[in-house]
Formats: C-alpha cells, structure tokens, sequence
C-alpha cells in the first residue's frame, strides 16, 4: 500500500471513529450562549417581525423608478455626447 492510501484509510478510520463517539463536546459559540443564557435567558423572538419595524423609512417605488431612469437618461447623454466628440 502506498502512503496515500493509508493516509486516506487511516482518515476514514478517524472519522468513522469520532462520529460513533457517544457524547460530542459542543463548540466554543455553543458553550459561550450555555452559559450566557443560564444568567440571563434570551426573550422570545418572532419568527418574522412585523414589517413596520423593519429598517428605517422606505421610498415610495415612483421616487426609486425615478432615480434609476434619470441615471439611464444620464449615461445615455454622456455616450451620445462622447460619440459627438470623437473624431472621424
């Protein structure tokens, strides 16, 4: 056999080991909320908030529409001007 495959078998062997393990330490994240929330345990949280509460004031759609075209008019007159410009 060559290093590889033992390298590979032995990776299987420690895989398959670790995963038949009875009990699996948790993640240091895991431990650190563990032991937050036995002090002071998190409130309920809705699965989807209300939309009112959701960022901060939205633009009307007409004013977005708006900036976008005066954008595409811009770049619009910009390369028809540049064309204009260029020399024959």
């Amino acid at each position: 056999m060559s290093d590889h495959e033992q390298d590979d078998q032995q990776r299987e062997f420690d895989l398959g080991w670790a995963d038949g393990a009875e009990h699996k330490e948790p993640s240091a994240r895991a431990r650190m909320l563990a032991a937050r929330w036995k002090h002071d345990p998190p409130g309920p949280v809705p699965f989807r908030p209300d939309p009112e509460h959701v960022g901060s004031r939205r633009r009307s759609s007409w004013i977005s529409t708006a900036v976008v075209l005066g954008c595409v008019a811009a770049v619009i007159v910009l390369l028809g001007y540049i064309n204009f410009r260029a020399p024959y």
